[in-house]
Parts: structure tokens; sequence; C-alpha cells
């Protein structure tokens, strides 16, 4: 398929902003690709969508406060540097991106405004720098600096400011190991009520890992799909996980649904031999476009995407393509409220 495939138009105005409250009053989409219908439902109705054994795969990554501004040493001139993932927590080694990144260079050092330092050690790409923290006290320590003077991630189509409580909106409620510089955003409908009836009703909810990096959000610049490279993300998959999952799959009548397309990408970079899923941590960049046959996600739960982003490629791959277009024109008629803080969509 082509990149130009996966436009469409909609007005600004169904940005959302914010998230709606409380979380599981978004609207639901649901999209039934047995018979092709399309119905428009709450997303307090998911539990009607389940049922005892069924397995429901969430990605617990939490996001940290990844972006942050320091002096450069001798000029003082203001930096942005933006951490995408930990190298080394021995040796304190980050991949970050900085900006502007003209006046970054191997061996100068940047200072930021509670005492912290960094070293530039490396240059990775033309904005992308390793940098090493000058800190002797513990993980934990620094990490606690870090949270200190950085602002959560926010995406920048929502153009506003960060405030203090984009601490806990772009976070969600499965929110447990911290790495991750973007919310896998269709767990953020979810809240305690929810889950309490999803296990009440009999559903495992599963946790997996994968921390969302930029890579996931960086523009296709390619117009043959099959010539774009994602970024590399890490990923874990439990063996409680695996064997529970392949239980279900296992068993006539009981569904695997995934949260999201971080925990899709996860489970399919974890594929056994017999196309059962495998208890596996590394890291992952597997894309996933039209044509692909899915072998662990039977049903999908997922935000409507960015035009173009490889998120929507994904979905498209799942629902179908012209099932999907369908369901992001009628989301548009319909007024829901499209990307990160937005409504969701249920693809059965």
């Amino acid at each position: 398929m082509k990149l130009t495939e996966f436009e469409f138009d909609y007005p600004k105005s169904l940005i959302a902003k914010y998230p709606i409250e409380p979380r599981d009053a978004a609207r639901l989409m649901v999209l039934n690709r047995a018979d092709g219908t399309i119905t428009h439902r709450k997303f307090t109705d998911l539990p009607e969508y389940f049922n005892d054994g069924d397995v429901l795969l969430v990605n617990n990554t939490k996001v940290f406060p990844a972006r942050l501004y320091g002096n450069k040493e001798k000029t003082g001139a203001r930096i942005e540097v933006f951490l995408l993932r930990e190298l080394n927590p021995e040796s304190r080694l980050w991949d970050v991106i900085v900006d502007p990144a003209r006046k970054i260079r191997i061996g100068n050092k940047l200072y930021f405004e509670n005492g912290l330092v960094a070293e530039v050690i490396d240059n990775t790409t033309s904005r992308g720098r390793t940098i090493r923290f000058v800190f002797e006290g513990s993980n934990d320590e620094l990490y606690a600096k870090i949270d200190e003077i950085g602002e959560t991630p926010i995406p920048p189509y929502l153009k506003r400011d960060v405030e203090p409580e984009d601490k806990d909106r772009y976070q969600t409620f499965f929110a447990e190991e911290r790495g991750a510089v973007a919310a896998p955003t269709a767990g953020l409908h979810f809240t305690q009520e929810l889950v309490t009836k999803l296990t009440n009703v009999g559903v495992s909810i599963m946790p997996v890992t994968l921390h969302v990096g930029l890579g996931t959000f960086r523009p296709v610049e390619v117009e043959d799909l099959t010539k774009h490279r994602m970024d590399s993300e890490y990923y874990h998959v439990t063996p409680d996980v695996a064997e529970r999952t392949n239980l279900a799959l296992s068993t006539p009548g009981k569904t695997v649904t995934a949260v999201g397309t971080t925990v899709v990408r996860a489970m399919e970079s974890s594929l056994a031999a017999a196309y059962t899923l495998k208890a596996n941590r590394g890291w992952t960049d597997k894309f996933i476009y039209p044509p692909y046959d899915f072998h662990i996600t039977q049903r999908l739960i997922t935000n409507f995407h960015m035009p173009r982003s490889t998120l929507m490629m994904l979905v498209a791959a799942f629902a179908g393509y012209d099932f999907m277009m369908e369901a992001y024109q009628v989301a548009v008629k319909e007024k829901y409220r499209l990307f990160s803080f937005g409504d969701a969509m249920i693809i059965l």
C-alpha cells in the first residue's frame, strides 16, 4: 500500500485537547468485521463484549517527564533535551534529542536548574545525541531529579502548554513500568470501576510492557510502505501472560483482546514456532501494515489516529483498509473526539 492512501480530512475542532471525565465516559465505536456493521456505544458498555475466560491485554508502561530544559556550559544557551530511552542505568547513558542541535557537540556539558549535569558523549543522528548524566546517587535518585524538572511530553499537535495536571492525565490506569515517552492511549479510557466490572465478568486483565518511543509517531516519509523503518522499542511478555493468553487462544469461544496498537506489536513480536505466544523480552521494530496475518490478537481496542501514521496502518491491517476508512469517515460525521485524548473503537 501507499502512504497517500492513509490520508483523511477532519476539522481541527475534533482534536481532543483534554480527556473526558470520567475517562470511561468516552464514546466507543464498535466495528464488527463479521457483518460489516458500525454501532455507537459508550466505553462504559465495554463489559458487554466480554465473557468469562476472555483475556484483555493491556500495556503497563509508564510515561516519564521526558522533556528537560537546560543551559550549555560557557555560553549559557538554552537547550531542550528530550529523553528518548535509557541505554545503561549503571553508566547513566541516555539517547536524547536536542534542540537546537547545531549548538551541541561531543564533550559539551549541559546544566539543569536543580543541579543535574549531563555530558554529551556521542552523535547519533542530526538531532540525536547520547548523553551521560554526571550523578553519584542511585538510579531512583536520578529519576527523582529528572521528575523535578521534566515536562510531561504531551503530543505537539494539541497545540497547548503543558499543565501540571497532565502528569496524571497522560497516564493510564495500568501504568507501572517507567519508560515511555508517550502514553499507550487506548488504555487512557479505563477506570477502577470499569476494571472491576470486567473482572467480575471473569475477564483476565493481563499486563505486557512496551515502552512507547517517539519512533511510533515518527512521520512516514516514503510513499512505499515497505521502505519505512520503525525505531526499536523495548517490550516484555511474562510467562504468566503467555500461558494465560495461549489458554484462551486454544479454548473455543474465548477471545484475546489487545488494548492498543503497542500491545499488538508486543504480542506479534513474541511468537513461538506454532504461532502461540511465548514469554520474551527485548527490542522490536515491527511495522504492521496491510496485508498482515495476525496470530495472537483477535480483537482490538484503539483510538482514532493521525493521518499517515503507523498506528493507522496497523488498524487498517486488522480491520481491513476499506472498513477502517469508512469508520474514520463516520467518526468525523458523528463528531467523535480524535487522537490521544479522544474517543475509542473496538474492532470485533
